[in-house]
């Protein structure tokens, strides 16, 4: 009689499985606004005979974001799985655009989101999760994300009955969106890809995008961008050998390794807005001047690079270079 009730207890109830559906049903409904993001042809920047780069501009879809991709994967999955509610927190360490992309998301579905962040990330970045009513968990900025996820980890596992800890640094749904989404609108579009070009911080955009492009054409080079040093201002990106790496990594998916500087992206910043007419963030800039670099190693190819979002977040930075 005892387990009979106890069991009974467990049971959903009828309004419980209301409210999944309901849940479930609207963030379907957000499918068609996340990805579907167009290709730029670099004309200006770049000229070599027989040699093409193109750059996919993410910031055009839901959140501004390339994150948009794995934040929705990752809160979708959790929803299928039961594991994400209304009533469950949806906690997590980021160091901005996939804070906001969680946002943006959350908040069309009423379900509260919780995020540790550097507190030098910019101040746009803190203004923007603020007005979607995100509960903001400021961190040292001496520690970066490595920090953030520290602490994020802690409060999880303090009170996992609040959280639902979505870890986009070790979760699967984050390159699986990538896979799923990312390389499949590059070949698409571009089926006589050779060189695919992108800078790693979580990773997942360059191990996802890279092992679906590597089946659809195995021939294809996937080349990742670090920064050169530790104290770099790329925010997002990840100096590997001194950070903590993220469990999705796979280092045996690139076939080459560059390194980027801050200041060359700097620099790609003014010239991509005086020659292109984009204004492109620190992280853009730097994919960018990666994949140029790459390029005119070259005697023929196609390179695509991500350009994972704009400048809008980055005045601080934008104001001094355009």
């Amino acid at each position: 009689m005892e387990l009979f009730l106890f069991i009974y207890l467990l049971m959903p109830t009828t309004s419980d499985l209301i409210a999944h559906t309901d849940l479930l049903t609207g963030v379907q409904a957000l499918e068609k606004k996340i990805g579907h993001t167009p290709l730029h042809h670099i004309t200006r920047l770049f000229q070599k005979k027989n040699v093409q780069i193109y750059a996919k501009k993410e910031w055009m879809q839901l959140s501004g974001s390339v994150k948009a991709r794995a934040a929705y994967n990752i809160i979708r999955k959790a929803i299928e799985q039961g594991d994400l509610s209304r009533q469950r927190t949806l906690l997590d360490a980021t160091s901005g655009n996939t804070g906001i992309a969680y946002a943006h998301i959350a908040s069309l579905l009423n379900i509260p989101v919780a995020l540790c962040l550097p507190e030098n990330a910019s101040k746009e970045r803190k203004e923007i999760l603020q007005s979607l009513g995100v509960r903001l968990i400021l961190t040292s900025r001496f520690e970066g994300t490595d920090g953030a996820q520290q602490v994020a980890r802690a409060l999880a596992e303090d009170d996992p009955e609040t959280y639902f800890y979505a870890d986009q640094y070790k979760n699967e749904n984050n390159w699986k969106a990538h896979y799923h989404t990312t390389a499949p609108e590059i070949f698409g579009e571009l089926p006589g890809i050779t060189h695919f070009v992108a800078g790693l911080g979580t990773t997942g955009t360059f191990i996802g995008t890279g092992r679906r492009l590597r089946e659809l054409k195995p021939s294809v080079q996937l080349i990742s961008l670090q920064p050169d040093f530790a104290l770099h201002g790329l925010e997002g990106w990840k100096h590997l050998e001194t950070a903590i790496v993220p469990e999705i990594y796979d280092p045996a998916v690139a076939d080459a390794n560059y390194e980027v500087s801050t200041e060359e992206a700097h620099d790609m910043i003014k010239a991509a807005y005086r020659l292109e007419g984009l204004r492109l963030s620190p992280s853009s800039a730097a994919n960018l001047a990666g994949a140029i670099k790459i390029a005119e190693q070259l005697e023929e190819g196609t390179l695509v690079t991500v350009l994972p979002d704009n400048a809008d977040k980055y005045s601080e930075i934008t104001q001094k270079l355009i």
